[in-house]
């Protein structure tokens, strides 16, 4: 069912029935049989990028959409309520343009933007490697400069979009230094000693491929450092900031079309003499359903106001990455339980939610982490 949503400006509204539309006719239906072969849909995100729907935060002059993150939140949500793969994946790309769009120089955003904000080139964001994901600081990844440039060498692990994405924003160490040490790259994927491992094998999200990536002497110049050497931890963390804000609303759109199934499925499923939606149980398991997916969407949009006010926001997005994809979780475990058998099976959508909610309780920073964040903004400030 259509979530009811305050917007902005009738531009916002309008965008909002533009993603919907797009999501019930191209998107939705492909999601099952895709998910099952494992297809990447490479041509989907080429369409967002051409109504406009994946450059939506940026700014108008490279073609962004100039929308507040209030906004490009609720696309997000809606997107991944259709399909989380497409959702997640413009919540990775728009994660990858984010240190170019507000770190880079002018001659960089110029040179670049237009076509990642196009739908052009997808993008991936490559900062764990297989023995630094929570602490990303202990990255080993290496870029050693010299007169022409940076060579780099290292393995990425995790990377969502691996092997299929156009350009890869990775974070690499410059000095020993600790975070102090890591600096920022713009890589094209055809640079040479650049390649993907096979994808992982996961349990759900089986259409977003997630890979490593190999750096084997992959030579690149200097003007695709991102800022000053030795600033790439302090951009990796606020484009994170604003990547949690993305799991959340993806989050959300997946417990929300869980509770649609589950509502829907409610109705029309009879027993002793009625649909079991007439069962108390049923009802209470609904309506805590929606009560935490609603508290879940104002957590989010709380903190997407906060920084579109030029406000701090990092606690508040570890918050509502958290208690959003804890409640996709619990959500969609409740929505397998109201199915019964049939949720428990590959004809109705239920369980693929649950698998994907998995997924998102771990990407971005563990939850683990999230409270460890929470904890210490809350520690220090309080």
């Amino acid at each position: 069912m259509a979530v009811p949503r305050t917007l902005p400006t009738d531009e916002s509204r309008a965008l909002l029935d533009l993603t919907r539309d797009l999501t019930a006719r191209e998107i939705a239906p492909r999601a099952a049989p895709d998910e099952a072969d494992g297809r990447f849909p490479r041509e989907v995100f080429a369409t967002l990028g051409t109504a406009g729907l994946l450059s939506l935060p940026y700014p108008e002059e490279y073609g962004g959409g100039a929308q507040p993150y209030e906004v490009y939140l609720q696309v997000l949500e809606e997107l991944a309520a259709g399909w989380l793969a497409v959702g997640l994946g413009v919540s990775v790309h728009t994660l990858a343009c984010h240190p170019l769009a507000t770190f880079g120089t002018p001659e960089q955003r110029a040179a670049h933007l237009p076509a990642m904000l196009g739908g052009e080139l997808l993008g991936a964001y490559c900062l764990s490697e297989p023995h630094s994901g929570s602490d990303a600081a202990a990255l080993s990844t290496r870029a050693a400069a010299d007169a022409d440039g940076y060579t780099l060498t290292g393995t990425k692990a995790w990377i969502t979009h691996g092997g299929v994405a156009d350009f890869y924003i990775v974070l690499a160490r410059t000095s020993p230094e600790g975070a102090r040490g890591i600096s920022a790259f713009l890589v094209d994927a055809r640079t040479p000693g650049l390649a993907a491992a096979a994808p992982e094998h996961k349990m759900g999200m089986r259409s977003s491929p997630t890979a490593q990536i190999h750096l084997d002497g992959a030579r690149i110049p200097a003007e695709r450092r991102i800022g000053a050497e030795g600033q790439g931890f302090s951009i990796a963390l606020a484009a994170l900031d604003c990547g949690r804000l993305g799991i959340a609303a993806c989050a959300t759109g997946v417990a929300q079309a869980a509770l649609d199934v589950a509502a829907e499925y409610a109705q029309d499923r009879t027993q002793f003499g009625g649909p079991i939606a007439d069962k108390q149980g049923i009802r209470f398991m609904l309506a805590d359903m929606a009560t935490t997916i609603e508290a879940g969407r104002a957590l989010y949009l709380a903190a997407a106001r906060l920084r579109d006010a030029g406000l701090p926001f990092g606690r508040q997005a570890a918050m509502a990455k958290l208690f959003c994809t804890d409640t996709a979780m619990r959500v969609t475990v409740d929505a397998v339980q109201i199915l019964g058998g049939y949720g428990y099976t590959t004809d109705f959508p239920a369980e693929r939610y649950m698998r994907e909610a998995k997924c998102l309780q771990i990407v971005e920073g563990t939850n683990q982490i999230q409270r460890m964040v929470i904890a210490r903004d809350l520690l220090r400030n309080g």
